[in-house]
């Protein structure tokens, strides 16, 4: 062991009469440790709740969208089989998209009708898998057919609001009514509820419902036309190149959209929010690492007459340098490390955390009707967790340099001139 390894770690150690030192470097690992671990939740929390989001939006929504400029696309069984063709396409499905109101007994609350073309939907979305009641095989009979209603899948909130079950009769009314003599009447047809998802996201649960495409077309008077073609790519990150592959392709009057541009707002609020919090965060490990500082210049001044006879035995400055250096990294280090420890077993157990305080204190944390979500997402990122960890040293290690510089430009005459 080097002497400035051991004079180092000797001096952390502080004697009856400084007390307050050592209280003060108490603070300080302290300080750094809540910081990391603040550091770690927060973004874990927030990485968490990005890709629980990402997750669900694109469960229910393509990858990339094709419609067609005008009225509605009619060759959308030409352009979904060309699509699914291509190189990185896993599925391509037509869907129309509609607003309605849907009524029962019980209320009623406007919602958006989504046409899906049962052949192909499996292969885009995930929705046949988070159908809780029912089945999706439910929707296939048609408006016309005398045996029943057509079946209607709801969301789950969207039930509860105007109190259905499976099985239970609602009416669809569309806004876009038709003309009579006597002026415009809203269209209206009944539907026969034959199956109920939770998506887990309350805007979809609560707004959503699906019917086949051809009872679509047939209620909202849209003739052999869809709103357009969902597709399903292999990288989600790879959308943009991929839609700029599809224009060329198709060759024709069509407008491609990604699920990044569809979504760039709420994406790039979550970014900006997970910027901010970590600039502010980081204001802990700064006020710790101030505290770094004012405890190595307490030592220093406190230490006068050791760094004399030290450089008086042949110490050299950047000797003396050293000793104070180590003292604060490990400071940082120490911090550094308990934070580490912390956060990540805080944000691993996350979710067993939060049941507990919501089952001692009874209130929810995240009400679904705000955040979207009904569970609380935490995604532990590596490189996130070791950005953190060297951002944490690095600002430990810079605040040792000014009161370790001050030590190394002590003069030993002054030291030793009064003893």
């Amino acid at each position: 062991m080097g002497y400035e390894l051991f004079i180092g770690l000797r001096y952390l150690k502080a004697k009856r009469k400084q007390t307050f030192i050592s209280v003060i470097t108490f603070i300080s690992i302290l300080g750094i440790t809540v910081g990391v671990t603040a550091l770690i939740i927060v973004l874990s929390v927030m990485n968490g709740f990005e890709e629980n989001l990402k997750e669900k939006i694109l469960g229910i929504n393509a990858n990339v969208v094709i419609t067609e400029l005008g009225q509605g696309m009619r060759d959308y069984n030409t352009v979904a089989g060309k699509v699914k063709k291509m190189p990185g396409i896993m599925g391509a499905t037509p869907f129309t998209y509609n607003q309605a109101m849907i009524s029962s007994p019980n209320g009623v609350i406007g919602a958006v009708i989504r046409g899906l073309d049962l052949k192909t939907i499996a292969g885009v979305t995930v929705l046949p898998s988070k159908i809780r009641e029912g089945s999706l095989d439910g929707i296939k009979s048609p408006i016309k057919d005398s045996s029943g209603a057509p079946g209607i899948i709801i969301g789950s909130e969207l039930a509860r609001n105007i109190g259905v079950k499976v099985g239970d009769s609602v009416n669809v009314i569309s806004p876009m009514g038709t003309m009579t003599p006597a002026g415009p009447v809203p269209r209206m047809a009944a539907f026969k509820v034959s199956g109920i998802f939770e998506l887990g996201m309350y805007e979809y649960d609560s707004s959503m419902a699906f019917i086949s495409l051809e009872n679509s077309q047939s209620f909202f008077r849209l003739g052999d036309t869809a709103t357009g073609v969902e597709v399903k790519i292999k990288d989600i990150y790879e959308a943009e190149r991929i839609a700029d592959e599809i224009m060329i392709e198709l060759k024709g009057p069509y407008w491609t959209r990604t699920w990044m541009e569809m979504n760039r707002n709420l994406f790039s609020a979550l970014k900006l929010e997970k910027v901010a919090m970590f600039i502010i965060l980081t204001l802990i490990i700064l006020v710790a690492a101030l505290n770094i500082i004012s405890t190595l210049i307490m030592v220093v001044m406190e230490k006068g007459k050791d760094i004399a006879i030290l450089k008086s035995l042949g110490a050299t400055s950047a000797g003396i340098m050293k000793i104070f250096m180590i003292e604060g990294i490990i400071i940082g280090v120490t911090g550094t490390f308990f934070g580490t420890v912390l956060g990540l077993a805080a944000a691993l157990n996350l979710e067993k955390i939060v049941q507990f305080l919501e089952q001692v204190f009874h209130f929810k944390v995240l009400p679904p009707s705000v955040y979207y979500i009904d569970t609380f997402p935490s995604k532990v990122e590596p490189t996130v967790v070791a950005a953190i960890i060297v951002f944490s040293i690095g600002i430990s290690f810079l605040a040792t340099l000014y009161p370790s510089w001050q030590a190394s430009r002590f003069d030993p005459v002054e030291g030793l001139r009064y003893e």
